[in-house]
């Protein structure tokens, strides 16, 4: 949860921050709120944080506000420390450059956080409230908080830091899906066969998985039929066809992706 935490606040340090591209979530707002005010960063994102964590207390219990507390005080403080370590460095200029790499390393921070089992608290919660009281689509609610976040910071930002702010939320959108299906990539192999019994043995002995006998009958020919079902990992995929198809060359095989299995 610190080392997420840690590289999402580099990630904003180095690349977000020199570009002046438009944020989301309590950073978002400590952008608008710096731009008015003149507040520091790190600082209002630790307040906003903390009254979160107190509301997500208060309302959703003590079990919620524990996995949030980390992640409510490591990010502000992580980002004030490399503000003061780093100073005004600055490693590109180039705004693609910077959305695209703010993109990669906030998502893949809020994925190691998430993965490790912590919220990300923050604006979130605000979501969580809103679906606990009101039945408000989670998702629906971030999309509207996020939008307006984004929308505020129009107010002073270009046309372009603004569009290239919406291409950041989408990559690391993208890379936080990708980072938290990592190493859950299987798929699912359902095989429609005479010989199923004959596919069923050699996938238990060749490929040392194991796998369930479905039992149908055939849509247009009603006669009964048998199913081998199993699944396989992306790097057995391969070996698997090949040896289902040395069998029964006429078989009707469908693949499916399986985003989790347990």
């Amino acid at each position: 949860v610190l080392l997420g935490n840690v590289l999402c606040a580099l990630s904003i340090k180095l690349f977000l921050l020199p570009a002046g591209l438009a944020a989301t979530g309590t950073t978002g707002i400590a952008l608008l709120l710096e731009h008015l005010f003149g507040l520091p960063i790190s600082a209002t994102v630790l307040a906003i944080n903390v009254i979160m964590l107190l509301l997500g207390l208060v309302l959703l219990g003590k079990q919620f506000a524990l996995t949030t507390l980390v992640s409510s005080f490591a990010y502000p403080v992580a980002l004030e420390c490399f503000d003061r370590l780093l100073g005004d460095l600055v490693l590109t200029e180039d705004i693609f450059l910077c959305s695209l790499c703010a993109g990669l390393g906030v998502g893949l921070a809020l994925g190691i956080a998430i993965r490790a089992g912590a919220s990300t608290g923050g604006m979130d919660i605000v979501s969580l409230l809103l679906n606990r009281f009101f039945r408000v689509s989670v998702s629906g609610s971030m999309y509207v908080i996020d939008m307006a976040i984004l929308l505020s910071q129009a107010l002073y930002s270009t046309p372009e830091q603004v569009l290239y702010g919406v291409f950041y939320v989408i990559v690391y959108t993208v890379v936080l899906d990708k980072v938290l299906m990592l190493g859950n990539g299987c798929t699912e192999i359902k095989v429609i066969s005479k010989k199923a019994e004959a596919i069923r043995t050699a996938i238990l002995r060749d490929i040392d998985r194991g796998c369930t006998m479905l039992y149908g009958q055939g849509g247009y020919s009603s006669q009964p039929t048998q199913v081998v079902m199993s699944v396989v990992s992306s790097r057995e995929l391969a070996k698997t066809e090949r040896l289902i198809h040395a069998i029964d060359p006429e078989c009707f095989i469908i693949l499916s992706k399986a985003s989790e299995v347990q």
